[in-house]
């Protein structure tokens, strides 16, 4: 008789410790992805700007998460005064443009291929850290560039003419650069600060960005208690639009935020980004069977294509 193999404690715990961080990040990706239709319905069934729905959800997503660090995790809201430069700039262009040229591109672009635009900063972030930082990345890199251009190419059927809403795409595309901002960024900032401390304090100055571009005396409370249809298949139902704010908050901005920053804890940055690529797969499923959104067959073609750029691009690293 073959004694069983005894099984190695510290292999067992990294195990475990993928598995849970890849379930952090594939959560996270699907709360992202359901929120982008949730936040398409508010944005067009009521008159809201992106940059209302965006300052709502910078700052509830700061109080939601402050509020649970001051109950369950008080040390996590001290932060040095040498930090504050950082926030702010963090704040700015990771959490208040990313998330406003996100709301711009999918009120002009199916969520799809807005999504897909936004995530070929992924490739900028390795070109960056190649030519920029000089890091050692491999040569794929300029294969995930060209998969990407190409994709995207197939994307916006340019054999029929530029098809595509140039607002949409322009939003989208600054959208890209951002996301390469906060990625860039956030890796470096989390190396040396704890994860839901970025987070917390980065929603904090990206709603005090807000804030001063519409000061909240100025803010059209009155939408948020107006009804709206549900839109596409689900038109037969309606809500509150504040009842679609709170979801964006709570599920679409502090839950998944938490999972894919907490997934950092056990996962490499690029593993999680790669898992993070389930978003824009995701999001055309949930547009597609909420609102009826389709895309052509050159444009799965082509989005199929810009998924494996990216893919390519975070393996690059």
């Amino acid at each position: 008789m073959v004694d069983a193999p005894v099984p190695i404690p510290g292999a067992v715990q990294r195990d475990q410790r993928a598995g849970t961080g890849y379930a952090m990040a594939l959560g996270g990706a699907v709360l992202f992805a359901v929120n982008g239709t949730v936040s398409k319905v508010a944005l067009t069934g009521s008159d809201l700007s992106a940059v209302d729905y965006t300052q709502l959800r910078t700052a509830g997503g700061f109080l939601g998460l402050a509020l649970g660090l001051a109950l369950f995790a008080r040390p996590k809201l001290r932060i040095r005064l040498a930090d504050i430069p950082f926030f702010v700039f963090y704040g700015m262009f990771s959490f208040a443009l990313v998330q406003w040229l996100y709301f711009v591109a999918i009120q002009h672009l199916p969520i799809g291929i807005a999504l897909l635009i936004q995530f070929t900063g992924i490739v900028l972030v390795a070109l960056w850290a190649r030519l920029v930082w000089n890091a050692d990345v491999r040569p794929r890199v300029w294969a995930a560039l060209s998969l990407t251009l190409v994709g995207l190419a197939l994307v916006s059927e340019l054999w029929l003419g530029w098809t595509l809403d140039t607002v949409g795409v322009l939003a989208a595309a600054g959208g890209a650069i951002a996301l390469a901002v906060y990625l860039l960024a956030g890796e470096r900032a989390v190396a040396t600060r704890d994860p839901l401390t970025v987070l917390c304090f980065s929603l904090l100055f990206a709603a005090i960005v807000w804030s001063v571009v519409q000061p909240w005396w100025t803010y059209p409370f009155g939408e948020l208690t107006e009804e709206t249809s549900f839109l596409g298949n689900l038109d037969d139902l309606s809500a509150p639009v504040w009842a679609f704010a709170l979801w964006t908050i709570v599920l679409g901005t502090i839950a998944p935020f938490a999972l894919t920053i907490g997934a950092l804890r056990h996962l490499a940055a690029t593993r999680v980004g790669i898992t993070m690529t389930f978003e824009p797969v995701a999001a055309t499923v949930v547009a597609w069977a909420w609102l009826g959104e389709t895309l052509s067959v050159a444009q799965l073609v082509g989005g199929g294509v810009v998924l494996f750029g990216i893919l390519l691009a975070q393996t690059a690293r």
